[in-house]
This record gives structure tokens, C-alpha cells and sequence, in this order.
């Protein structure tokens, strides 16, 4: 999980407690999977009995960072800021220990706080006269920026932005002891801007660790999927949909992440990976793997249930376990399958199964087909099968009042929504 580290770091961890803070942008009201990387330094670094702190960049969420950037971001008001913070530190709390009264309990901060009174002329007068232009200039984060062939450029705004972060690493030093800060690699720049500023100012001593950033092995990017980010947050990303996430991952993906996102040890991790080159076909490690980020980031109960919805579509499960998935998981579940409309009126006044599945949903092309496959049991209805083609379908067997799932053979599912 180490990609560099400022020398003195170790032996400064080795001496005594020490407290170390990771930046998260309050953009969104959910974490995604991508800040779990500083989310698990967190969490080790507080296992080690170190203390962390969460920092929420409410000041420096208004501006923006160059790092990784090809444009500036939306600027966002207070209130939003606030309400994205509370949200953050509940799904941390799943992570962190910040209520125990022990010595290395973690804190959340925000930057807005010390930031919002801060007048720009002092601003610049006490930090921007200890930090060069030469110095800013050097940094990857803005020479990227500025090398790029684009119109756009690179405002004063976001140019500001290393300093802004430095200022938080040295009231943090000041005001809470930290000695250290901690980010992905791309934040290497404005780390090490930090310590600079709490040598010069201050005569401190202060230190930088970075993690490597996670990439695919098939060169994609981590957590992003066709419909967008992998949140923690249920409201955006369902549990189903963020286990089949760890579940799909590939062979090289799954070593690589075992390690990174679960709190298992070398010994259990090796384990697996023989378990997965003796037999690539069970799939050990993407399941392992996804029992322990799921778990983890929602609850067992969370991760039963994804499981059970993935028998529903992959293995012999039961009707029983069908109506027992609540709605947003059925459609994750069947998204991709046909879906056909069907009018209320139409379900509600009974209608034979034989008329609904050809003249209502063209799920068979013509009757004889539908009364062959029958006779032969192969087709089932909200995972039973149908005996009788003509057999009344009414309300009374829909799933969640609105759906009825129909199955021809094996593999083929047809979700019919009734409207």
C-alpha cells in the first residue's frame, strides 16, 4: 500500500503515537470505492494505535485541485458542504473508531472552519511569503497542468490550491499534533508543499506517506463502471450492485485488491491466491474478496442477500427468495433481461397465461410454441413452474405489486412490468 515515503517517516511512527490525516473532497454526499484506498491507510494506521484524522476539504472543495485534473470543478455552497460532511462521517464511522475515549480516537475536521475567516491579504502575507513560485512551478501536479495544449490554462484559483492544502497540514500540526499526511501519489506534490511550509514557518518537522494509485490490469479505471462510480452509499449504488462489482473483477484485479481493501492476513491471502491457480473456475479470491469489502462497507445481512440474489439468476434458488428481494435489487438483478409493459387492467381482471405470454408480452412467438415448452416444464413463473398454460395470472402473484418474472428454459428471463 506504500508508494513513497518521506525519509524519518518510519522511525518517527516506531517512536511514539502519532496522529496523520488523509484529505477527502466533500463533492458528493457518499464515499465512492475510489476513496477507500486513504479510507484503509486510515483504518491500519488506527489498528496500529496511531490516531487518524479525516479532513474534509470544505474550503479547498470550493476551489478545486490541478492533481489528475484536465478542468476545473463546480463550486459548491455551505449548506451543501455541511450536509455532504454529516454523510461522510457516518460512512466512516463504519471504518473509524471516533467515539471511544481512547488516546488515538479518530476526529473529522473540515477546513471551512479555519479557513472562512481567514483574510486573503493576511493569508498571503503570513504562508505565500514562505513558499516560492520557483517551488509551486516544480510541482508534477502543476507542470502537467500547464504543459497540456489547451486555451483553458490554469487559473490563479486552482494555482493557490497547494498552498491552501499546505496551510491545513500546519494548523493541523499546530492545533493537533499531526506529524504526518497521508494521499494517494498524485497528492505527493501537495504534501510534501506542507512540510516545506511547517519547516520554514514553524522550524517543524513534519512528514509525507503516499499509496500507489489503483488501476486495472487491463489499464481501465478503478471503481468506474458503464453507469458511473461504485458508491458506498446504498441510495446510489445498491449492495447487490457493489458485491457483483468485487465479484467481477479479474484474476490479476482480485490478488491486487485482496490486499489493498480487506484486513485479512499475508498468510490467509496467499492461501487463496493457490486456491485460485489450482482452480481459476471457483473463483476463491473474487469471492472472498467480495464477502469482505461487502461486509465491510454494509453489513452481513447485506452480503447474504447479494449472494441469494445472485442464486435467483444463476442457480436453482426458489420463489420463496424471490419475493424476498426488495425492488431496486429485483431490477439490478434482471437489468439487461427483455422487459415488456403490460396495462393494469389487463392483470387485474385475470387474464390466461397462455393469451399474456403471446398476445400481451411477445415472449413466444406463437401458442404452439408456448404449449410445446409446458408440456416439456420448461417455463416458470416468479421461479415456478407453470403446469397449465392456462392457468389465471392475477395481482395477487406479482412481485412488489408492479413485476412478474417469467423463465424459458435455462438461462432466458423476461421481466414483465405491469403499469
Amino acid at each position: 500500500m506504500i508508494s513513497d515515503m518521506m525519509p524519518g517517516t518510519e522511525e518517527q511512527l516506531l517512536k511514539e503515537m502519532t496522529s496523520a490525516y488523509v484529505g477527502i473532497d466533500p463533492t458528493a454526499d457518499s464515499l465512492h470505492i475510489g476513496h477507500l484506498v486513504s479510507v484503509m491507510m486510515l483504518k491500519h494506521f488506527q489498528r496500529a494505535g496511531h490516531r487518524p484524522i479525516a479532513l474534509v476539504g470544505g474550503a479547498t472543495g470550493m476551489i478545486g485541485d490541478p492533481s489528475m485534473k484536465s478542468a476545473e470543478r463546480n463550486l459548491l455552497d455551505e449548506e451543501t458542504l455541511r450536509h455532504n460532511q454529516d454523510c461522510i462521517k457516518a460512512q466512516l464511522a463504519r471504518f473509524l473508531d471516533f467515539d471511544s475515549d481512547a488516546s488515538n480516537a479518530a476526529k473529522l475536521v473540515n477546513n471551512y472552519d479555519w479557513m472562512k475567516d481567514y483574510s486573503f491579504l493576511n493569508f498571503i502575507r503570513d504562508i505565500g511569503k514562505h513558499i516560492t513560485v520557483n517551488y509551486m512551478m516544480a510541482k508534477d501536479s502543476v507542470k502537467k497542468r500547464l504543459s497540456r495544449e489547451s486555451s483553458v490554462g490554469m487559473s490563479f484559483t486552482e494555482f493557490s490550491y497547494q498552498l491552501l492544502q499546505g496551510y491545513d497540514f500546519m494548523y493541523l500540526y499546530e492545533h493537533e499534533g499531526c506529524r504526518l499526511q497521508m494521499g494517494g501519489s498524485d497528492q505527493w506534490g501537495n504534501i510534501t508543499t506542507g512540510t516545506e511550509l511547517i519547516r520554514r514557518k514553524l522550524g517543524g518537522e513534519a512528514y509525507a506517506l503516499t499509496c500507489p494509485l489503483i488501476t486495472k490490469a487491463d489499464g481501465g479505471k478503478f471503481g468506474k463502471t458503464e453507469s458511473g462510480n461504485v458508491w458506498l452509499d446504498r441510495r446510489y449504488t445498491s449492495p447487490y450492485k457493489f458485491y457483483q462489482f468485487w465479484l467481477n473483477v479479474s484474476d490479476a484485479d482480485a490478488a491486487k485488491y485482496i490486499k489493498i481493501f480487506t484486513d485479512l492476513s499475508q498468510d490467509e491471502i496467499e492461501t487463496l491466491i493457490k486456491e485460485q491457480e489450482a482452480a481459476p473456475h471457483l473463483r476463491p479470491l473474487q469471492k472472498r474478496l467480495a464477502k469482505e469489502v461487502t461486509i465491510m462497507v454494509h453489513s452481513e445481512e447485506d452480503y447474504n442477500a447479494a449472494v441469494e440474489a445472485s442464486n435467483i439468476l444463476f442457480g436453482n434458488s426458489t420463489s420463496e427468495a424471490l419475493k424476498q428481494l426488495d425492488e431496486q435489487t429485483l431490477l439490478d438483478v434482471f437489468n439487461g433481461v427483455p422487459q415488456f409493459e403490460v396495462a393494469r387492467e389487463d392483470i387485474e381482471a385475470g387474464i390466461k397465461a397462455i393469451e399474456l405470454f403471446t398476445d400481451k408480452a411477445a415472449i413466444f412467438p406463437s401458442k404452439g410454441e408456448m404449449r410445446k415448452l409446458v408440456q416439456s416444464g420448461g417455463i416458470s413463473v416468479n421461479k415456478e413452474k407453470l403446469t397449465n398454460q392456462d392457468m389465471v395470472i392475477d395481482s395477487s402473484l406479482l412481485l412488489d405489486g408492479k413485476y412478474l418474472l417469467v423463465q424459458r428454459g435455462k438461462k432466458n428471463y423476461y421481466l414483465l412490468i405491469i403499469k
